[in-house]
């Protein structure tokens, strides 16, 4: 792994320079709030998106937090004298995290990012410089063996992971730490891999001046640094996932063809996790002419695994091969070399028979089930974040209606979840809506068109009454046999069950 060009971070073997340090930063409310605060909510979301220029016009005054964004978010070089009313500025210096810059200033080394746990913790994401961020615009450096720092990705995933007390935690392909920080609020022993080791030195940096607990670090690609005897209860993984023609970029190619790195990371998941353990990814997948992408994912999953994958996102091959030279700042340079590389990703769809890329999310939870349930869906419409709750009642649902056939599922009771909405459709005045429409306003915020045998069901539920008794004081209502009403309603109720209006109280 080459890491020519790139500075040396600070080191990672000085707790006590990273624990002082982040003392003074939040000495001088360098945290998200504080920033927040004092750059408002433009200029924070365009830091965000990697444009500086409401950052640096916020910033133009000498408290001690505007200098400490120059300097550590803008990489603008500050007064020594200035930085040292505020920072330890010799241990900084010999410790690595800052360098001098002509006679009487001082720069960072790193970009050190400001981060809001999930329970308000202040969190500090390290990354090389010029790679907090990125985007369509190219910004930053793109070297081979750069550290990128949180984004979009790591973000989502964040959100979507299963958040409950474990024993053991992985996080495959860590970059900045960022999701290895969050699995020591939860979990006793974290573990994590990268094949880059300045990835893993961030990493150290990134908990240590976080205040988190260490995690164990270690070198390598996909599993290859987990011991065969090893399991996890979460395994966690923003991989390389970017198909792309070869592995120019580490941080962003996974060197191996199409999507075949996703796929084996998946696939060999299932043997790493403890009973009722997840494993969540995200990844892109290839749209293959001749073959449905949702086989081609249902094919990845493991064996003894249930799973959930939810397709986020489609590009056609032009808009994606496109977001990928603009990510690495291809667009910006000779343009006679911009259309070689455009004609390479081309070409590579062309030789794979591939039509568009599909992103979005998977997560594998080991059940041991006879028969796993594996939902693929495409559902590129807003939700709420976080989801991991949402997940893990996902598949403890399934669990309830995997052992309930219908007998006994009309002997369970439900309960409809919270915020679920009832809208009806259809012409002003008429006596009947043409159809009904339940809406979830959290979690996955689904919609489903629902008879009015079901909206009716739906609405009943409360925990008290099973499912029976409410379809037969509905047949009654409606004149209806109740024995035919029973037979027909059960694969309803799954439904509603499984998409989350309903959860069962028993």
């Amino acid at each position: 792994m080459s890491n020519a060009g790139l500075p040396p971070p600070p080191s990672s073997d000085r707790p006590d320079a990273a624990a002082r340090l982040r003392d003074a930063l939040l000495g001088a409310s360098f945290t998200a709030d504080g920033l927040l605060e004092l750059l408002g909510a433009p200029a924070y979301a365009a830091l965000a998106r990697g444009e500086t220029v409401p950052a640096l016009r916020a910033t133009r005054g000498d408290t001690p937090l505007e200098v400490l964004v120059r300097l550590f978010l803008l990489q603008q070089p500050v007064p020594r004298a200035r930085v040292a009313e505020m920072l330890p500025v010799d241990t900084c210096l010999e410790s690595g995290w800052l360098t001098r810059a002509g006679a009487d200033e001082v720069a960072a080394t790193v970009d050190v990012r400001p981060y809001g746990g999930p329970d308000g913790e202040d969190w500090f994401i390290v990354s090389d410089l010029g790679c907090a961020v990125g985007g369509a615009g190219g910004i930053g450096r793109r070297d081979e063996g750069v550290v990128l720092g949180v984004g979009g990705a790591s973000t989502t995933l964040a959100g979507i992971t299963v958040r409950r007390p474990v024993s053991s935690a992985l996080d495959l392909g860590t970059g900045s730490g960022i999701q290895a920080l969050h699995a020591t609020r939860h979990a006793t022993r974290v573990t994590a891999t990268d094949v880059n080791p300045r990835a893993l030195h961030i990493t150290a940096l990134t908990l240590a001046l976080s205040g988190a607990p260490a995690a164990e670090l270690r070198e390598g690609s996909l599993f290859t640094p987990v011991r065969d005897d090893e399991t996890y209860d979460l395994i966690v993984s923003n991989p390389p996932f970017v198909i792309s023609p070869g592995a120019r970029l580490t941080y962003r190619d996974g060197g191996m063809g199409g999507d075949d790195l996703c796929r084996t990371l998946v696939q060999e998941a299932g043997e790493r996790l403890n009973e009722g353990g997840f494993a969540q990814f995200l990844a892109n997948w290839q749209h293959v002419e001749g073959e449905d992408w949702q086989d081609r994912l249902r094919s990845w999953v493991p064996r003894g695994c249930d799973a959930w994958i939810v397709q986020r996102e489609v590009q056609d091959v032009t808009q994606y091969a496109e977001l990928w030279l603009r990510d690495a700042g291809d667009h910006r340079g000779d343009e006679a070399e911009y259309r070689v590389r455009y004609d390479a990703w081309l070409d590579e769809f062309e030789a794979r028979k591939v039509r568009a890329v599909g992103f979005g999310w998977i997560t594998l939870r080991r059940s041991g089930a006879a028969v796993p349930s594996v939902t693929v869906e495409e559902w590129p419409h807003p939700v709420e974040q976080p989801l991991g709750e949402t997940v893990r009642a996902h598949f403890d649902r399934l669990d309830h209606l995997r052992s309930h056939d219908d007998a006994a599922l009309l002997e369970a009771r439900f309960r409809l979840a919270a915020e679920v909405v009832q809208e009806q459709v259809g012409l002003p005045g008429a006596e009947d809506p043409e159809h009904i429409v339940l809406r979830q306003n959290r979690g996955m915020r689904r919609a489903t068109r629902m008879d009015t045998v079901g909206a009716g069901f739906a609405g009943v539920c409360d925990g008290t009454m099973s499912a029976g008794r409410i379809l037969d004081a509905i047949a009654q209502l409606l004149g209806e046999d109740p024995v035919l009403l029973r037979d027909r309603t059960p694969a309803q109720i799954r439904l509603l069950v499984e998409q989350g209006f309903l959860e069962p109280v028993d």
